[in-house]
Formats: structure tokens, sequence, C-alpha cells
């Protein structure tokens, strides 16, 4: 399920950077395909991934921005420092349109009602680890927990009720009637499912 949902995003993510982001700062911090866009909760939440010092309202010669563990920008003059407040709607938008295609996937691969609280769970505990290690800090947007909790709502609500109605669908077989035998006659314990 976890390497669904990244397939998914990673679907997504970069093609939308590359026509709604800024592509300044989008390039500064690693273009539209870093892994960060999905992994660091810091670009949805919109803040800066740079590290460095800031003269007198500047980024100073010695700022720098990383990514995945190495350093894909130097210096001011390639970046004002300035975040792209559009980035963090279009991950949190691609964020809730993988949930979304979670539902699919629950619905298909899984098939319990029972059992889509605990994946859509997982899948969201999973997501807050790797992406608290992968910052090197705990989430404290109230932006990124918001998109977390809406999009497990999502995708756990639905799901269920789309398995829950399947299974119900599936679990009741009327036999083909032979002869003058009606429905309304037919014994209560004859309509459940033989396997």
């Amino acid at each position: 399920m976890q390497s669904l949902h990244y397939l998914t995003l990673s679907v997504f993510i970069p093609p939308l950077l590359a026509v709604f982001a800024e592509p300044k700062s989008l390039n500064f911090e690693g273009g539209t395909a870093n892994v960060g866009m999905i992994m660091d909760w810091r670009e949805m939440a919109g803040r800066p991934t740079v590290r460095g010092m800031q003269e007198e309202g500047r980024w100073s010669q010695y700022s720098w921005a990383w990514s995945g563990g190495r350093r894909v920008g130097y210096g001011w003059d390639q970046w004002d420092g300035r975040t792209d407040p559009i980035r963090g709607w279009i991950i949190a938008f691609c964020w809730l349109v993988a949930c979304s295609a979670d539902i699919y996937y629950l619905y298909v691969l899984i098939r319990r009602p029972r059992l889509i609280l605990d994946f859509a769970l997982t899948l969201v505990f999973n997501h807050l680890v790797l992406t608290t290690y992968y910052s090197a800090s705990v989430p404290t947007s109230l932006f990124f927990w918001l998109v977390m909790i809406l999009g497990s709502a999502l995708t756990v609500i639905l799901a269920e009720q789309l398995c829950v109605k399947r299974e119900m669908n599936e679990g009741l077989v009327v036999p083909v009637q032979q002869g003058n035998d009606s429905v309304e006659e037919m014994e209560l314990g004859s309509l459940l499912r033989r396997d």
C-alpha cells in the first residue's frame, strides 16, 4: 500500500509542480522530481528547506539548499530566499488525490472492511515516521496535519463503505426458482451463501 501511495504521488506531483509552481525556487530546492517534494513535510507546509544565514533581509553567500543529503543550490544570487506558497497547495492536492487512489487500492487488494482502518492509518503513520526521518524534524505545521487527517478520514470512510457494500451484495445468493415456489415462501436459511 505504501509503495502504491508513493507511486501515485510521484506520478502527479512533478507535472503539476512543473506547470503551476514558481520555477526559480523550485530549481534551487532540487526540481520537480525531487524526493523531498514527497518526503519532506516542510514542502507541503510551504516552509523553506534551506539552511544558512540571513544578512539584512537577504540570504548570505553562505546559504545553501540540501535535498536528500546533498547540496543542490548555493548562494543568494541564485535565489532570494522566498518560498512558493502554491507549491504547498499543489502537494496537498496531490496527497488528497493519492488518498482517493488508495480507496481503490484498498477496495481491490484488502477487501475486508475491518482491515481498512488498520491499513490506512498504518500508511499515514509510516509516512510520518519517514518524513520525520527525512527532514530531521517532527512535523509542526497545522496545514500538514490537517491534510493528513483529511486524507485519512476520506480514505477510511469511503473505502470501508465500498467494501461493506460489496460484502452485502456478495453475501446473499438467491437460488434460481424452479417450479411453483415463490420467493415469499422461501425460508431465510436457504438465502445464505453456499461455499
